[in-house]
């Protein structure tokens, strides 16, 4: 019975050896030469490596947390279109409602200020 798995579990040994092995090559072979824009702040909004009880800006989570929010709108579009047919009409006008809240939304965010960045 065990004479079964046996190949499940060199494939594993194997994957996990070669990931090992990748990692290292790619430490030891690549350019390790930080630089002043390499260490900069990336799409965060604050220096990456200060104190932290710094302040920072929370604009930046706020259209963050906005852009996951309508960004699930999209997930939630895809299994809905898959079964499109099959809802008829009843699952069509469910899904324009659902973006018509979504658009409400979004429209009271963008003249709230949410969006802008100053």
């Amino acid at each position: 019975m065990l004479a079964n798995y046996l190949p499940v579990l060199v494939f594993v040994i194997v994957g996990i050896v070669a990931g090992i092995v990748l990692l290292a090559l790619g430490y030891l072979l690549g350019p390790q030469r930080p630089s002043k824009e390499k260490l900069a702040p990336f799409e965060c909004g604050f220096e990456a490596f200060e104190d932290a009880r710094a302040k920072f800006d929370v604009r930046y989570y706020l259209v963050a947390i906005l852009f996951i929010l309508f960004d699930l709108e999209v997930a939630f579009m895809f299994p809905w279109a898959v079964v499109y047919k099959d809802l008829g009409l009843y699952g069509f006008w469910t899904m324009l409602i659902f973006l018509a809240i979504l658009t409400i939304g979004f429209v009271y965010e963008w003249k709230k200020g949410a969006l802008e960045w100053e």
